[in-house]
């Protein structure tokens, strides 16, 4: 009998109100029944809701640096039982070992950050315009945060949230991606082994269209932070601006690499492999499109070509595969239909453009490597996040042409530039628009300690990670102290 898994709610593992389930499988062996999960209702957010509403009168108390004490401990749990986590994940999402691993180093990295942050949550003083009078600013917490993730980065992307809502003094209701349920259920078993007060954490799995829906419209619900395509971001950011609650949103992607002529091309080209197929192109920060300059866009697209078709799509778990699948059956046939629009628009197919079915690909979700070249900035698979293994190559003249392209998009989250000129780097550190650029660098490989995040429809302006998410999870309070004995007038007294 496959297991049934539970909501943790003010401090219990329960049913759904609902009493039904829901069955999450292996993405590369859909006979592979990993467990099966509640459906749950608007019922048990609200549950979940009322615990964490409650908790916090409690939690906010807490010293922060004791707050940071039970997140060390939660990286030390997750260092201790990486391997573990990283193979339950790979079963469950798909990715290869190596990228699990790092997922989970990821959450280990933002564990220990957040836990020395919980001494930092420094506030500013500035002297007062007035005698015998001092000016204070302190960082307060919000209130109940509700955090709802992606399944591509299971593990990393809810600990970018749920560790700086914690530390900051907010309690949380978590609602994970349907697709990857069993990394949320293990995180929030670490958290509990750790040392968190019932209710601070609140786990509820189910449906964004039921249970995120519930959370954002919820009155009780004092923030939001969402990590999700530009299309349920903006839904999100409607229906949350009828209560005024705070709103985090890190969407889509339609990130390019940037080669120029005088490039290392042996480096840029791991470095495109990477960022286009790793994941099997399944992260916001994937590299979708290709901008080559034109004196090495023949040779480097074969060169591109011929390693593009030598990479091993498999199994996560064996340590031969390259690629992983797509995350489901659905998130394939999205591949699938974009390849064939690719097609229409008159893109030249060079590499891949077909599922994979036959043999050891016949039980997963899996899509081969597909390039296109003669792609023009204005077709749709050069301008909408596809979210799979398809990298479209755009030629151009110059750097000013590539930026151009480079910019050629309602999205602005990570972007690359390959060139030992460092004027033409900084040039396309200053003009390109994205909230990433690396240089000499793949579009993908964030790190813990830095803001994540990005312009136009990427985002509304926040940042994960580093010490920008702390703004997030926190808000000022203003304190002035008079002792003068006697009724100072501000700016009254001050003409």
């Amino acid at each position: 009998m496959p297991k049934k898994y539970q909501n943790y709610i003010n401090g219990k593992w329960v049913d759904s109100s609902s009493g039904e389930l829901y069955e999450n499988r292996n993405p590369a062996d859909n006979e592979d029944l990993i467990g099966e999960f509640p459906k749950s209702t608007a019922r048990d957010v609200e549950a979940a809701i009322n615990a964490a509403k409650q908790a916090f009168d409690s939690w906010r108390l807490v010293p922060a640096p004791k707050r940071g004490e039970i997140l060390k401990k939660v990286g030390d749990i997750l260092t201790e039982r990486k391997e573990t986590i990283a193979r339950e994940m790979t079963r469950e999402m798909g990715k290869v070992l190596a990228e699990t691993r790092g997922d989970v180093q990821e959450g280990i990295d933002t564990a220990y950050y957040a836990a020395s942050e919980g001494r930092r949550l420094f506030g500013y003083n500035a002297p007062s315009e007035l005698p015998n009078k001092m000016n204070l600013s302190f960082r307060m917490p919000v209130g109940v945060a509700g955090v709802i993730t992606p399944w591509n980065f299971p593990m990393a992307i809810p600990t970018w949230k749920i560790f700086p809502a914690l530390v900051c003094g907010n309690t949380v209701v978590f609602k994970p991606a349907t697709d990857t349920p069993k990394t949320a259920t293990t995180l929030v078993e670490i958290l509990i082994e750790a040392g968190i007060p019932e209710g601070v954490i609140n786990l509820v799995h189910g449906s964004g269209r039921v249970v995120g829906n519930a959370i954002v419209s919820s009155p009780d619900i004092d923030l939001i932070s969402f990590t999700g395509s530009t299309e349920v971001g903006i839904d999100i950011s409607e229906k949350a601006s009828k209560t005024l609650k705070r709103v985090s949103l890190e969407l889509g992607g339609k990130n390019a690499v940037i080669i120029m002529d005088d490039a290392n091309l042996e480096l840029a080209l791991e470095g495109v492999l990477w960022g286009a197929f790793g994941t099997t192109g399944q992260r916001c920060t994937a590299t979708s499109r290709l901008i080559l300059h034109e004196k090495i866009h023949d040779i480097f697209v074969k060169l591109l070509v011929d390693k593009a078709t030598k990479l091993n799509v498999g199994n996560g778990l064996d340590p031969t595969t390259d690629m992983g699948p797509c995350i489901n059956s659905a998130q394939r046939d999205v591949v699938d239909s974009y390849v064939k629009i690719g097609l229409e628009e008159g893109a030249k197919l060079v590499c891949g453009g077909e599922k994979l079915t036959t043999g050891r690909h016949s039980k997963g979700w899996f899509y081969s490597p597909t390039i296109f070249t003669n792609v023009t900035p204005e077709m749709r698979i050069a301008r909408e996040e596809i979210f799979g293994p398809v990298l479209s190559v755009i030629k151009v003249k110059d750097l000013d042409e590539a930026i151009k392209v480079q910019n050629n998009t309602t999205y602005g989250l990570s972007s690359s530039i390959y060139t030992n000129n460092i004027n033409d780097a900084f040039k396309a550190i200053r003009d390109i628009k994205a909230g990433i650029t690396y240089v000499n660098g793949p579009t993908i490989g964030a790190e813990a300690h830095m803001p994540f995040g990005g312009v136009k429809q990427t985002g509304n302006g926040h940042r994960e990670g580093g010490w920008t998410v702390y703004d997030f999870f926190t808000e000022w309070k203003t304190v002035y102290i008079d002792f003068s004995g006697k009724l100072q007038k501000a700016q009254i007294d001050n003409n």
